[in-house]
Protein backbone atom coordinates (compact mmCIF):
# COMPACT_ATOMS: atom_id res chain seq x y z
CA UNK A 1 0.00 0.00 0.00
CA UNK A 2 2.83 2.37 0.85
CA UNK A 3 4.53 1.60 -2.45
CA UNK A 4 1.32 2.27 -4.34
CA UNK A 5 0.57 5.55 -2.66
CA UNK A 6 4.07 6.97 -3.06
CA UNK A 7 4.34 5.92 -6.69
CA UNK A 8 1.28 8.01 -7.57
CA UNK A 9 2.03 11.09 -5.46
CA UNK A 10 3.04 14.35 -7.12
CA UNK A 11 3.73 17.50 -5.11
CA UNK A 12 4.31 16.12 -1.60
CA UNK A 13 3.91 19.40 0.29
CA UNK A 14 0.65 20.36 -1.39
CA UNK A 15 -0.71 16.85 -0.94
CA UNK A 16 0.28 16.85 2.74
CA UNK A 17 -1.50 20.15 3.32
CA UNK A 18 -4.64 18.79 1.69
CA UNK A 19 -4.51 15.65 3.77
CA UNK A 20 -4.10 17.63 7.01
CA UNK A 21 -6.92 19.94 6.01
CA UNK A 22 -9.14 16.92 5.44
CA UNK A 23 -8.84 15.94 9.11
CA UNK A 24 -11.50 17.50 11.39
CA UNK A 25 -10.14 20.36 13.47
CA UNK A 26 -12.25 19.60 16.51
CA UNK A 27 -11.62 15.81 16.69
CA UNK A 28 -8.87 13.48 17.64
CA UNK A 29 -7.72 13.17 13.97
CA UNK A 30 -6.25 16.69 14.23
CA UNK A 31 -3.14 15.16 15.75
CA UNK A 32 -2.52 12.94 12.70
CA UNK A 33 0.48 13.86 10.61
CA UNK A 34 0.31 14.17 6.82
CA UNK A 35 1.62 10.65 6.26
CA UNK A 36 -0.99 9.05 8.53
CA UNK A 37 -3.83 11.11 7.08
CA UNK A 38 -2.72 10.15 3.56
CA UNK A 39 -2.63 6.46 4.46
CA UNK A 40 -6.08 6.74 6.07
CA UNK A 41 -7.60 8.30 2.96
CA UNK A 42 -5.89 5.79 0.65
CA UNK A 43 -7.23 2.92 2.76
CA UNK A 44 -10.75 4.36 2.78
CA UNK A 45 -10.95 4.61 -1.02
CA UNK A 46 -9.58 2.80 -4.05
CA UNK A 47 -8.45 6.16 -5.43
CA UNK A 48 -8.32 9.64 -3.85
CA UNK A 49 -7.68 12.80 -5.90
CA UNK A 50 -6.46 16.11 -4.45
CA UNK A 51 -7.60 18.97 -6.68
CA UNK A 52 -6.96 22.69 -6.52
CA UNK A 53 -9.62 25.36 -6.93
CA UNK A 54 -9.39 25.12 -10.74
CA UNK A 55 -10.06 21.37 -10.75
CA UNK A 56 -6.45 20.40 -11.55
CA UNK A 57 -5.22 17.16 -10.00
CA UNK A 58 -2.30 17.91 -7.64
CA UNK A 59 -1.94 14.59 -5.88
CA UNK A 60 -3.22 10.99 -6.19
CA UNK A 61 -3.45 8.33 -3.50
CA UNK A 62 -4.30 4.75 -4.50
CA UNK A 63 -5.67 1.89 -2.47
CA UNK A 64 -5.07 -0.93 -4.99
CA UNK A 65 -2.43 -2.05 -7.45
CA UNK A 66 -5.11 -2.31 -10.18
CA UNK A 67 -5.60 1.45 -10.26
CA UNK A 68 -1.84 2.02 -10.48
CA UNK A 69 -1.73 -0.15 -13.63
CA UNK A 70 -4.25 2.16 -15.28
CA UNK A 71 -1.68 4.97 -15.52
CA UNK A 72 -3.13 7.16 -12.76
CA UNK A 73 0.20 8.88 -12.19
CA UNK A 74 -0.23 10.61 -15.55
CA UNK A 75 -3.33 12.37 -14.21
CA UNK A 76 -1.24 14.70 -12.03
CA UNK A 77 -1.12 18.16 -13.59
CA UNK A 78 -4.25 17.56 -15.71
CA UNK A 79 -7.74 18.80 -14.99
CA UNK A 80 -10.04 16.12 -13.65
CA UNK A 81 -12.33 16.54 -16.68
CA UNK A 82 -9.45 15.70 -19.05
CA UNK A 83 -8.96 12.27 -17.47
CA UNK A 84 -12.54 11.11 -17.98
CA UNK A 85 -14.66 10.22 -21.01
CA UNK A 86 -16.82 12.81 -22.76
CA UNK A 87 -20.09 11.68 -21.21
CA UNK A 88 -18.58 11.86 -17.69
CA UNK A 89 -17.36 15.48 -17.86
CA UNK A 90 -20.73 16.91 -16.85
CA UNK A 91 -20.69 14.65 -13.79
CA UNK A 92 -17.22 15.91 -12.84
CA UNK A 93 -18.46 19.50 -13.01
CA UNK A 94 -21.45 18.57 -10.84
CA UNK A 95 -19.18 16.88 -8.26
CA UNK A 96 -16.91 19.94 -8.05
CA UNK A 97 -19.90 22.26 -7.78
CA UNK A 98 -21.51 20.18 -5.02
CA UNK A 99 -18.21 20.02 -3.13
CA UNK A 100 -18.01 23.81 -2.85
CA UNK A 101 -21.66 24.22 -1.88
CA UNK A 102 -23.65 23.09 1.10
CA UNK A 103 -25.81 20.84 -1.02
CA UNK A 104 -26.16 17.17 -0.12
CA UNK A 105 -23.21 15.25 -1.52
CA UNK A 106 -24.05 12.37 -3.84
CA UNK A 107 -21.95 9.58 -5.29
CA UNK A 108 -21.66 9.62 -9.07
CA UNK A 109 -20.14 7.12 -11.50
CA UNK A 110 -17.36 8.52 -13.66
CA UNK A 111 -15.54 6.62 -16.42
CA UNK A 112 -11.78 7.19 -16.76
CA UNK A 113 -9.76 6.57 -19.92
CA UNK A 114 -7.69 3.40 -19.65
CA UNK A 115 -4.34 2.61 -21.21
CA UNK A 116 -5.35 -1.08 -21.38
CA UNK A 117 -8.56 -0.83 -23.39
CA UNK A 118 -11.93 -0.67 -21.61
CA UNK A 119 -12.89 2.42 -19.59
CA UNK A 120 -12.44 2.30 -15.81
CA UNK A 121 -15.73 2.99 -13.94
CA UNK A 122 -15.18 4.75 -10.58
CA UNK A 123 -17.85 5.91 -8.12
CA UNK A 124 -16.82 9.35 -6.76
CA UNK A 125 -17.85 11.69 -3.98
CA UNK A 126 -16.02 15.03 -3.51
CA UNK A 127 -15.57 17.25 -0.44
CA UNK A 128 -13.89 20.66 -0.05
CA UNK A 129 -11.15 20.92 2.57
CA UNK A 130 -9.81 24.07 4.17
CA UNK A 131 -10.35 27.58 2.95
CA UNK A 132 -8.03 27.41 -0.05
CA UNK A 133 -10.64 25.86 -2.32
CA UNK A 134 -8.91 22.47 -2.47
CA UNK A 135 -11.14 19.46 -3.03
CA UNK A 136 -10.54 15.78 -2.21
CA UNK A 137 -12.45 13.28 -4.39
CA UNK A 138 -12.88 9.79 -2.94
CA UNK A 139 -13.42 7.02 -5.54
CA UNK A 140 -14.43 3.37 -5.43
CA UNK A 141 -13.40 1.08 -8.29
CA UNK A 142 -16.59 -0.41 -9.79
CA UNK A 143 -14.90 -3.03 -11.99
CA UNK A 144 -15.31 -5.88 -9.45
CA UNK A 145 -19.02 -5.02 -9.24
CA UNK A 146 -19.25 -4.89 -13.04
CA UNK A 147 -17.57 -8.29 -13.29
CA UNK A 148 -19.99 -9.74 -10.76
CA UNK A 149 -22.92 -8.24 -12.65
CA UNK A 150 -21.60 -9.64 -15.93
CA UNK A 151 -21.23 -13.11 -14.40
CA UNK A 152 -24.77 -12.82 -13.06
CA UNK A 153 -26.07 -11.82 -16.51
CA UNK A 154 -24.15 -14.69 -18.13
CA UNK A 155 -25.55 -17.14 -15.58
CA UNK A 156 -29.09 -15.86 -16.16
CA UNK A 157 -28.69 -16.15 -19.93
CA UNK A 158 -27.31 -19.67 -19.56
CA UNK A 159 -30.28 -20.63 -17.38
CA UNK A 160 -32.65 -19.11 -19.95
CA UNK A 161 -31.01 -21.11 -22.76
CA UNK A 162 -31.20 -24.31 -20.71
CA UNK A 163 -34.82 -23.59 -19.85
CA UNK A 164 -35.86 -23.08 -23.46
CA UNK A 165 -33.84 -26.11 -24.56
CA UNK A 166 -35.73 -28.22 -22.02
CA UNK A 167 -39.03 -26.69 -23.14
CA UNK A 168 -38.27 -27.61 -26.76
CA UNK A 169 -37.29 -31.15 -25.78
CA UNK A 170 -40.45 -31.50 -23.72
CA UNK A 171 -42.55 -30.20 -26.63
CA UNK A 172 -40.99 -32.70 -29.04
CA UNK A 173 -41.49 -35.53 -26.53
CA UNK A 174 -45.10 -34.51 -25.94
CA UNK A 175 -45.82 -34.31 -29.67
CA UNK A 176 -44.24 -37.71 -30.30
CA UNK A 177 -46.03 -39.25 -27.33
CA UNK A 178 -49.45 -37.93 -28.30
CA UNK A 179 -49.18 -38.67 -32.04
CA UNK A 180 -47.69 -42.17 -31.70
CA UNK A 181 -49.86 -44.95 -33.12
CA UNK A 182 -48.50 -47.31 -30.47
CA UNK A 183 -50.42 -47.41 -27.18
CA UNK A 184 -48.17 -46.23 -24.34
CA UNK A 185 -48.77 -45.83 -20.61
CA UNK A 186 -46.45 -44.23 -18.04
CA UNK A 187 -46.89 -45.92 -14.65
CA UNK A 188 -45.43 -44.75 -11.33
CA UNK A 189 -43.31 -47.65 -10.03
CA UNK A 190 -43.97 -46.72 -6.39
CA UNK A 191 -47.75 -46.26 -6.41
CA UNK A 192 -48.51 -48.26 -9.60
CA UNK A 193 -50.76 -45.41 -10.75
CA UNK A 194 -51.04 -44.42 -14.41
CA UNK A 195 -49.54 -40.92 -14.67
CA UNK A 196 -49.75 -40.51 -18.45
CA UNK A 197 -51.56 -42.24 -21.32
CA UNK A 198 -51.55 -41.33 -25.01
CA UNK A 199 -54.71 -41.30 -27.17
CA UNK A 200 -53.76 -44.63 -28.78
CA UNK A 201 -53.82 -46.27 -25.34
CA UNK A 202 -57.26 -44.83 -24.63
CA UNK A 203 -58.58 -46.14 -27.96
CA UNK A 204 -57.11 -49.58 -27.31
CA UNK A 205 -58.62 -49.78 -23.83
CA UNK A 206 -61.95 -48.40 -25.03
CA UNK A 207 -61.89 -45.23 -22.94
CA UNK A 208 -60.76 -41.63 -23.10
CA UNK A 209 -57.04 -41.30 -22.30
CA UNK A 210 -57.81 -38.74 -19.56
CA UNK A 211 -59.96 -41.28 -17.72
CA UNK A 212 -57.12 -43.82 -17.78
CA UNK A 213 -54.77 -41.40 -15.97
CA UNK A 214 -54.91 -41.88 -12.19
CA UNK A 215 -56.07 -45.49 -12.30
CA UNK A 216 -54.24 -48.29 -10.57
CA UNK A 217 -52.34 -50.58 -12.89
CA UNK A 218 -53.21 -53.29 -13.77
CA UNK A 219 -56.95 -52.65 -13.71
CA UNK A 220 -59.63 -54.06 -16.02
CA UNK A 221 -57.77 -57.30 -16.86
CA UNK A 222 -58.88 -60.81 -15.91
CA UNK A 223 -57.32 -62.68 -12.99
CA UNK A 224 -54.73 -64.61 -15.02
CA UNK A 225 -53.68 -61.47 -16.90
CA UNK A 226 -53.40 -59.47 -13.67
CA UNK A 227 -51.05 -62.12 -12.24
CA UNK A 228 -49.05 -62.17 -15.49
CA UNK A 229 -48.73 -58.37 -15.49
CA UNK A 230 -47.56 -58.38 -11.86
CA UNK A 231 -44.88 -60.92 -12.77
CA UNK A 232 -43.94 -58.84 -15.84
CA UNK A 233 -43.54 -55.70 -13.70
CA UNK A 234 -41.41 -57.58 -11.19
CA UNK A 235 -39.13 -58.77 -13.99
CA UNK A 236 -38.90 -55.26 -15.46
CA UNK A 237 -38.08 -53.83 -12.02
CA UNK A 238 -35.26 -56.36 -11.63
CA UNK A 239 -33.62 -56.29 -15.08
CA UNK A 240 -34.93 -53.05 -16.58
CA UNK A 241 -37.24 -54.50 -19.23
CA UNK A 242 -39.52 -57.46 -19.95
CA UNK A 243 -40.58 -59.57 -22.91
CA UNK A 244 -44.01 -59.36 -24.53
CA UNK A 245 -46.78 -61.04 -22.53
CA UNK A 246 -50.28 -61.88 -23.76
CA UNK A 247 -53.06 -60.44 -21.55
CA UNK A 248 -56.85 -60.22 -21.78
CA UNK A 249 -59.42 -57.62 -20.72
CA UNK A 250 -62.08 -58.78 -18.29
CA UNK A 251 -64.91 -56.88 -20.03
CA UNK A 252 -64.81 -57.99 -23.68
CA UNK A 253 -62.05 -60.63 -23.62
CA UNK A 254 -59.92 -58.67 -26.09
CA UNK A 255 -56.26 -59.68 -26.07
CA UNK A 256 -53.13 -57.54 -26.10
CA UNK A 257 -49.40 -57.99 -26.07
CA UNK A 258 -47.88 -55.98 -23.23
CA UNK A 259 -44.23 -55.12 -22.50
CA UNK A 260 -42.65 -52.83 -19.90
CA UNK A 261 -39.38 -50.96 -19.44
CA UNK A 262 -38.11 -49.21 -16.30
CA UNK A 263 -36.67 -45.68 -16.33
CA UNK A 264 -35.88 -43.05 -13.70
CA UNK A 265 -36.80 -39.38 -13.63
CA UNK A 266 -36.36 -36.77 -10.87
CA UNK A 267 -35.36 -39.37 -8.27
CA UNK A 268 -38.42 -41.45 -9.11
CA UNK A 269 -38.87 -44.72 -11.03
CA UNK A 270 -41.50 -45.22 -13.74
CA UNK A 271 -42.60 -47.99 -16.07
CA UNK A 272 -43.01 -47.39 -19.80
CA UNK A 273 -45.78 -49.85 -20.72
CA UNK A 274 -46.46 -50.64 -24.39
CA UNK A 275 -49.70 -52.27 -25.52
CA UNK A 276 -50.29 -53.76 -28.97
CA UNK A 277 -53.41 -55.50 -30.24
CA UNK A 278 -53.35 -59.13 -31.28
CA UNK A 279 -55.76 -61.71 -32.62
CA UNK A 280 -57.79 -63.81 -30.22
CA UNK A 281 -56.73 -67.25 -29.14
CA UNK A 282 -59.44 -69.02 -31.21
CA UNK A 283 -58.45 -72.40 -32.74
CA UNK A 284 -57.95 -70.89 -36.22
CA UNK A 285 -55.41 -68.37 -34.85
CA UNK A 286 -52.88 -71.08 -34.06
CA UNK A 287 -51.68 -71.21 -37.67
CA UNK A 288 -50.97 -67.41 -37.95
CA UNK A 289 -49.10 -67.54 -34.64
CA UNK A 290 -47.03 -70.45 -35.93
CA UNK A 291 -46.23 -68.54 -39.12
CA UNK A 292 -45.07 -65.55 -37.09
CA UNK A 293 -42.87 -67.81 -34.97
CA UNK A 294 -41.38 -69.45 -38.07
CA UNK A 295 -40.61 -66.10 -39.74
CA UNK A 296 -38.93 -64.94 -36.54
CA UNK A 297 -36.71 -68.05 -36.54
CA UNK A 298 -35.73 -68.37 -40.22
CA UNK A 299 -32.01 -67.88 -40.95
CA UNK A 300 -32.73 -65.29 -43.69
CA UNK A 301 -33.58 -61.73 -42.81
CA UNK A 302 -37.29 -60.89 -42.86
CA UNK A 303 -38.60 -57.33 -42.62
CA UNK A 304 -42.09 -55.84 -42.78
CA UNK A 305 -42.31 -52.14 -43.67
CA UNK A 306 -45.01 -49.61 -44.41
CA UNK A 307 -45.57 -48.63 -48.11
CA UNK A 308 -42.86 -45.94 -47.75
CA UNK A 309 -40.24 -48.41 -46.55
CA UNK A 310 -40.23 -47.66 -42.80
CA UNK A 311 -39.68 -50.76 -40.70
CA UNK A 312 -42.65 -52.10 -38.73
CA UNK A 313 -41.04 -55.34 -37.55
CA UNK A 314 -37.89 -57.34 -38.29
CA UNK A 315 -36.66 -60.80 -37.30
CA UNK A 316 -33.47 -61.71 -35.48
CA UNK A 317 -31.56 -62.59 -38.68
CA UNK A 318 -32.03 -59.09 -40.12
CA UNK A 319 -31.05 -57.48 -36.80
CA UNK A 320 -27.80 -59.50 -36.88
CA UNK A 321 -27.09 -58.52 -40.50
CA UNK A 322 -27.72 -54.85 -39.70
CA UNK A 323 -25.46 -55.13 -36.60
CA UNK A 324 -28.25 -53.68 -34.48
CA UNK A 325 -28.89 -54.60 -30.85
CA UNK A 326 -32.67 -54.94 -30.61
CA UNK A 327 -35.70 -54.78 -32.88
CA UNK A 328 -36.70 -51.52 -31.20
CA UNK A 329 -33.54 -49.93 -32.60
CA UNK A 330 -34.73 -50.61 -36.17
CA UNK A 331 -38.46 -50.00 -35.72
CA UNK A 332 -39.62 -46.80 -37.42
CA UNK A 333 -36.37 -46.37 -39.38
CA UNK A 334 -36.25 -46.48 -43.18
CA UNK A 335 -34.96 -49.77 -44.59
CA UNK A 336 -32.81 -47.63 -46.91
CA UNK A 337 -30.60 -46.89 -43.90
CA UNK A 338 -29.18 -50.41 -44.22
CA UNK A 339 -30.21 -51.74 -47.65
CA UNK A 340 -28.76 -50.68 -51.01
CA UNK A 341 -25.47 -49.45 -52.40
CA UNK A 342 -26.94 -45.96 -52.65
CA UNK A 343 -30.29 -44.22 -52.81
CA UNK A 344 -30.65 -45.51 -56.37
CA UNK A 345 -30.84 -49.18 -55.35
CA UNK A 346 -33.61 -48.73 -52.81
CA UNK A 347 -35.62 -46.41 -55.07
CA UNK A 348 -35.41 -48.94 -57.91
CA UNK A 349 -36.47 -51.74 -55.55
CA UNK A 350 -39.48 -49.84 -54.15
CA UNK A 351 -40.50 -48.71 -57.64
CA UNK A 352 -40.41 -52.29 -58.94
CA UNK A 353 -42.51 -53.53 -56.01
CA UNK A 354 -45.15 -50.84 -56.60
CA UNK A 355 -45.22 -51.50 -60.33
CA UNK A 356 -45.19 -55.33 -60.38
CA UNK A 357 -46.34 -56.22 -56.86
CA UNK A 358 -43.32 -58.47 -56.26
CA UNK A 359 -39.57 -58.60 -56.89
CA UNK A 360 -37.38 -61.72 -56.92
CA UNK A 361 -33.62 -62.10 -56.40
CA UNK A 362 -32.71 -58.40 -56.48
CA UNK A 363 -28.92 -58.18 -55.92
CA UNK A 364 -27.61 -55.41 -53.67
CA UNK A 365 -25.67 -54.96 -50.41
CA UNK A 366 -26.67 -54.54 -46.77
CA UNK A 367 -24.66 -52.09 -44.66
CA UNK A 368 -24.21 -52.80 -40.95
CA UNK A 369 -24.25 -50.21 -38.18
CA UNK A 370 -20.50 -50.73 -37.63
CA UNK A 371 -19.47 -50.46 -41.28
CA UNK A 372 -19.65 -54.11 -42.42
CA UNK A 373 -21.17 -54.73 -45.88
CA UNK A 374 -22.80 -57.97 -47.03
CA UNK A 375 -23.80 -59.05 -50.53
CA UNK A 376 -27.50 -59.95 -50.36
CA UNK A 377 -30.39 -61.01 -52.58
CA UNK A 378 -33.78 -59.46 -51.87
CA UNK A 379 -37.20 -60.83 -52.66
CA UNK A 380 -40.13 -58.60 -51.79
CA UNK A 381 -43.90 -58.47 -52.05
CA UNK A 382 -46.52 -55.76 -51.62
CA UNK A 383 -49.66 -56.32 -49.52
CA UNK A 384 -51.75 -53.24 -50.37
CA UNK A 385 -55.05 -54.58 -49.05
CA UNK A 386 -55.71 -55.42 -45.44
CA UNK A 387 -55.86 -53.81 -42.04
CA UNK A 388 -52.34 -52.45 -42.49
CA UNK A 389 -50.91 -52.04 -46.04
CA UNK A 390 -47.31 -53.15 -45.94
CA UNK A 391 -44.30 -54.50 -47.82
CA UNK A 392 -42.51 -57.74 -46.96
CA UNK A 393 -38.81 -58.34 -47.64
CA UNK A 394 -36.72 -61.49 -47.39
CA UNK A 395 -33.00 -60.75 -47.37
CA UNK A 396 -30.51 -63.57 -48.00
CA UNK A 397 -26.76 -63.36 -47.45
CA UNK A 398 -25.11 -64.47 -50.74
CA UNK A 399 -21.64 -63.07 -50.06
CA UNK A 400 -19.84 -66.41 -50.30
CA UNK A 401 -21.80 -67.53 -53.35
CA UNK A 402 -21.20 -64.22 -55.18
CA UNK A 403 -17.49 -64.26 -54.38
CA UNK A 404 -17.06 -67.84 -55.58
CA UNK A 405 -19.06 -67.27 -58.82
CA UNK A 406 -17.15 -64.10 -59.69
CA UNK A 407 -13.82 -65.80 -58.95
CA UNK A 408 -14.78 -68.78 -61.12
CA UNK A 409 -15.79 -66.51 -63.96
CA UNK A 410 -12.57 -64.50 -63.81
CA UNK A 411 -10.53 -67.70 -63.58
CA UNK A 412 -12.37 -69.08 -66.59
CA UNK A 413 -12.20 -66.06 -68.89
CA UNK A 414 -9.10 -64.11 -67.94
CA UNK A 415 -6.44 -66.81 -68.56
CA UNK A 416 -7.91 -67.54 -72.00
CA UNK A 417 -7.81 -63.86 -72.92
CA UNK A 418 -4.37 -63.44 -71.38
CA UNK A 419 -3.01 -66.32 -73.49
CA UNK A 420 -4.42 -64.67 -76.59
CA UNK A 421 -2.74 -61.42 -75.62
CA UNK A 422 0.66 -63.03 -75.00
CA UNK A 423 0.57 -64.53 -78.49
CA UNK A 424 0.63 -60.96 -79.83
CA UNK A 425 3.93 -60.12 -78.11
CA UNK A 426 6.48 -59.26 -80.76
CA UNK A 427 3.84 -58.56 -83.38
CA UNK A 428 2.24 -55.46 -81.86
CA UNK A 429 3.58 -52.72 -79.61
CA UNK A 430 3.34 -52.79 -75.79
CA UNK A 431 1.09 -49.74 -75.88
CA UNK A 432 -1.49 -51.61 -77.96
CA UNK A 433 -1.24 -54.66 -75.67
CA UNK A 434 -1.91 -52.53 -72.58
CA UNK A 435 -4.88 -50.83 -74.27
CA UNK A 436 -6.30 -54.24 -75.22
CA UNK A 437 -5.88 -55.50 -71.64
CA UNK A 438 -7.56 -52.38 -70.23
CA UNK A 439 -10.52 -52.79 -72.58
CA UNK A 440 -10.86 -56.45 -71.56
CA UNK A 441 -10.91 -55.65 -67.83
CA UNK A 442 -13.33 -52.74 -68.36
CA UNK A 443 -15.71 -55.00 -70.29
CA UNK A 444 -15.58 -57.70 -67.60
CA UNK A 445 -16.34 -55.13 -64.85
CA UNK A 446 -19.33 -53.72 -66.75
CA UNK A 447 -20.69 -57.22 -67.37
CA UNK A 448 -20.30 -58.08 -63.67
CA UNK A 449 -22.09 -54.87 -62.62
CA UNK A 450 -24.98 -55.55 -65.01
CA UNK A 451 -25.28 -59.08 -63.71
CA UNK A 452 -25.28 -58.00 -60.05
CA UNK A 453 -27.95 -55.37 -60.68
CA UNK A 454 -30.05 -57.63 -62.93
CA UNK A 455 -29.41 -55.34 -65.91
CA UNK A 456 -30.47 -52.22 -64.00
CA UNK A 457 -28.23 -49.70 -65.73
CA UNK A 458 -28.84 -46.84 -63.30
CA UNK A 459 -27.65 -49.01 -60.40
CA UNK A 460 -24.77 -50.40 -62.49
CA UNK A 461 -23.57 -46.89 -63.32
CA UNK A 462 -23.76 -45.93 -59.63
CA UNK A 463 -21.83 -49.09 -58.67
CA UNK A 464 -19.07 -48.40 -61.24
CA UNK A 465 -18.84 -44.69 -60.38
CA UNK A 466 -19.92 -43.64 -63.88
CA UNK A 467 -22.62 -41.35 -65.16
CA UNK A 468 -25.44 -43.06 -67.05
CA UNK A 469 -24.33 -41.38 -70.28
CA UNK A 470 -20.76 -42.70 -69.88
CA UNK A 471 -22.09 -46.19 -69.20
CA UNK A 472 -24.21 -46.14 -72.40
CA UNK A 473 -21.15 -45.04 -74.39
CA UNK A 474 -19.20 -48.03 -73.09
CA UNK A 475 -22.14 -50.41 -73.67
CA UNK A 476 -22.24 -49.34 -77.33
CA UNK A 477 -18.48 -49.65 -77.57
CA UNK A 478 -18.40 -53.23 -76.35
CA UNK A 479 -21.74 -54.27 -77.83
CA UNK A 480 -23.26 -55.15 -74.44
CA UNK A 481 -27.01 -55.20 -73.81
CA UNK A 482 -29.87 -54.22 -76.03
CA UNK A 483 -29.93 -50.44 -76.32
CA UNK A 484 -33.31 -49.11 -77.44
CA UNK A 485 -34.00 -46.01 -79.41
CA UNK A 486 -34.98 -44.17 -76.23
CA UNK A 487 -31.57 -44.61 -74.63
CA UNK A 488 -29.55 -41.37 -74.36
CA UNK A 489 -27.04 -40.64 -77.08
CA UNK A 490 -23.40 -39.90 -76.15
CA UNK A 491 -22.38 -36.28 -76.04
CA UNK A 492 -20.82 -34.92 -79.19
Amino acid sequence: MEHTRKAATGDGNEGSRAMNAAAPANGRLVSLDAESASNLIAAAADVALVLDGDGVIRDVALGSEDMLLEGCRKWIGQTWAETVTVESRAKVETLLRDATSKAERRWRQVNHHSSRGSDVPVLYSAVQVGDSGQVVAFGRDLRPNAQLQQRLVDAQQSMERDYWRLRHVETRYRLLFMSSLEAVLIVDAASMKVVEANPAAGDLLGENARKVVGRSFPEGFDADSTAAISLLMTRARAVGRSDDTRVRLSTDAREFLIAASLFTQENGAFFLVRLSPTRGDAPDSAVPRSIVKVMESVPDGFVVTDPEGRIITANRAFIDLAQATTEAQTRGESLERWLGRSGVDFSVLIGSIRQHGAVRLFSTILRGEHGATTEVEVSAVSVPHGDLPCLGFTIRDVGRRTASSVSARVAQELPRSANQLTELVGRVSLKELVRESTDLIEKLCIEAALELTRDNRASAAEMLGLSRQSLYVKLRRYGLGDLGADEPEPAA
